[in-house]
C-alpha cells in the first residue's frame, strides 16, 4: 500500500509563492535536489491540479530544463517515469506521457490508488491539497523550508484543517533550507 504525500518547497512563513506568484527564492541547489531526486524515486504516481501540472511539463517537454544540472536531468528521468493523475475541469488534454485527466477530485479514487499500488503518490498544488486534507488522505508531509520570509501569497496549507503531527525526519542543508518529513497521525 503506498502512502500518499504532500511535498512542497516554501518559505519559513509557510507560503509556496510570494504575493507575486514568484517561488525563485526557493529553487533547489544541487545538494538539495540530489536529496529530494531519493525521495522521489519512490512516487511512483503524482497527483496535480492543472496549474501545477503544466508547471511541471517542462520536465518533459523543455529538454533545457532537465539540462540545468545532473541534479535537474535526474529529476526528469524520475518524473517521466512515473504516472501522473491531472485533476481538472477545463484541461483538454496532457502534453505528456503516463498522464491522465480525472475531472473532479475523487476521494474514492485516490483511496483505490494508494491501496493498489507499493509506491508512493505525491499530492502537489495547494488547492488539490487541501481537497487532500480535508478528505483526511494524507499520510505525510514532506516540508523543504527556505531561509525566507515572504509576508504573504499563496500559502501551503489551507485554513480550516487540523491534523497532528509526528515529525520522522530532519536535515539542514548548506544553502539554510530546513527538510521536515512529518507522519499524519490519525
Amino acid at each position: 500500500m503506498g502512502k500518499l504525500i504532500y511535498s512542497f518547497l516554501a518559505s519559513l512563513d509557510g507560503y509556496i509563492a510570494d504575493r507575486a506568484g514568484a517561488f525563485d527564492w526557493a529553487v533547489p541547489d544541487e545538494e538539495v535536489l540530489d536529496f529530494i531526486n531519493v525521495a522521489e524515486r519512490e512516487v511512483g504516481t503524482y497527483l496535480y491540479g492543472r496549474t501545477m501540472y503544466e508547471m511541471m511539463t517542462g520536465w518533459e517537454n523543455d529538454p533545457a530544463v532537465a539540462a540545468q544540472s545532473p541534479m535537474s536531468a535526474e529529476f526528469a528521468q524520475i518524473w517521466q517515469a512515473a504516472e501522473k493523475v491531472v485533476f481538472s475541469r477545463s484541461l483538454d488534454s496532457v502534453s505528456t506521457t503516463r498522464t491522465r485527466i480525472e475531472r473532479t477530485f475523487d476521494p474514492g479514487l485516490v483511496r483505490d490508488l494508494k491501496a493498489t499500488t507499493a509506491k508512493d503518490l505525491n499530492v502537489s498544488g495547494a488547492t488539490l491539497a487541501a481537497s487532500a486534507w480535508k478528505a483526511r488522505l494524507i499520510d505525510e508531509c514532506h516540508l523543504y523550508l527556505a531561509p525566507m520570509l515572504v509576508g504573504g501569497g499563496k500559502r501551503m496549507f489551507p485554513d480550516d484543517i487540523r491534523h497532528s503531527l509526528e515529525l520522522l525526519d530532519e536535515r539542514r542543508f548548506r544553502n539554510g533550507m530546513v527538510f521536515l518529513r512529518y507522519a499524519v497521525k490519525t
